[in-house]
């Protein structure tokens, strides 16, 4: 084939005979003209990628998850099965994906049934899993497991926070009650780190919005204060609000305020007026947190947790009095 009409242009186009929008396999190439020296020219100019083996895509298409999910659904064996965090993204849990992970792939996380081996290949973080027939589920034409299967997966964590933050995202989905996933735990038993599940599982709730927030209530259930709830709901006249965690007994919360919501100049003097007719109409006392005031070294949560709290009570007695 003469390449000389795509060689000389930043991106294959539709006149390519071979898709562009989607990857495909070195045998969908020969079938349509284009041989193997072709398809390593093309590679070689920068117009294709050779994310693995048999498998080709368009340079222009980024190297997501959507993208890496659509190669391995080409290649990889039919029994292969997309696990844990990059199974609850495939669902619809994004919040359980790493920081920037939607634009920087790590390897999918996909396992072949017990016995079976692994799979290796650079896009694919492989190893092998036990699964019931009803763990499994298909999505574009991958096999993924279950939104309350990879809740079991995802709750076995040494550390409860991330659990918690897993359990909240996929019981947002809507696909199985906490009494569901509670009567599931035994099947593990004695498994690692089932423990954390069987802790965190009776906690679940999936109103909470993102990690933050799933973070700032599981410390707060572990302080001698009243509980909290998530997404407690405020009226004050025309006005409505949410709080992202809080007490409405004692009209105290604290809110995440994660970049993807809350960084530009507009959301930011929304959250303002929001919490400023809080305070004056409704005597909330509310503390807004940002990532490192939650994650790292310089945490914060407990203090502010304290802090609303304090401030809550002391205005409760001043009412009563």
């Amino acid at each position: 084939m003469d390449l000389t009409p795509w060689l000389h242009r930043p991106f294959l186009d539709d006149t390519f005979p071979l898709p562009t929008r989607v990857p495909f396999t070195a045998r969908m190439a020969a079938q349509n003209g284009v041989t193997r020296r072709d398809l390593a020219a093309l590679v070689a100019a920068g117009l294709l990628r050779h994310p693995i083996r048999n498998c080709y895509v368009s340079a222009e298409l980024p190297d997501d998850i959507a993208t890496r999910c659509a190669c391995l659904r080409l290649v990889v064996p039919p029994d292969a099965i997309v696990v844990e965090r990059h199974a609850g993204w495939l669902l619809g849990a994004d919040m359980l994906l790493l920081p920037n992970e939607h634009l920087h792939a790590r390897p999918v996380t996909m396992d072949l049934p017990l016995g079976r081996g692994r799979l290796r290949n650079k896009l694919v973080d492989g190893g092998q899993r036990s699964l019931l027939p009803r763990d499994v589920t298909e999505i574009h034409g991958l096999r993924v497991t279950t939104p309350l299967r990879t809740a079991l997966d995802l709750g076995r964590q040494r550390w409860p926070e991330p659990a918690i933050t897993a359990l909240d995202a996929l019981h947002r989905l809507g696909a199985f009650t906490v009494e569901e996933l509670v009567q599931e735990v035994d099947r593990f038993k004695g498994m690692r780190w089932v423990t954390t599940l069987r802790t965190v599982a009776p906690h679940t709730d999936g109103r909470s919005q993102s990690g933050g927030e799933s973070v700032i209530r599981w410390r707060w259930m572990q302080l001698p204060v009243p509980a909290p709830v998530p997404q407690v709901e405020v009226r004050s006249g025309a006005r409505h609000a949410f709080v992202d965690v809080g007490n409405a007994d004692l009209r105290a919360g604290v809110e995440y305020d994660g970049e993807e919501w809350h960084c530009r100049p507009t959301d930011r003097e929304h959250d303002a007026l929001r919490r400023h007719w809080l305070d004056r109409d409704e005597d909330w006392v509310i503390e807004p947190l940002v990532c490192a005031d939650v994650y790292g070294p310089r945490q914060r949560v407990e203090d502010a947790i304290f802090s609303v709290v304090t401030e809550a009570v002391r205005r409760t007695r001043g009412r009563s009095a």
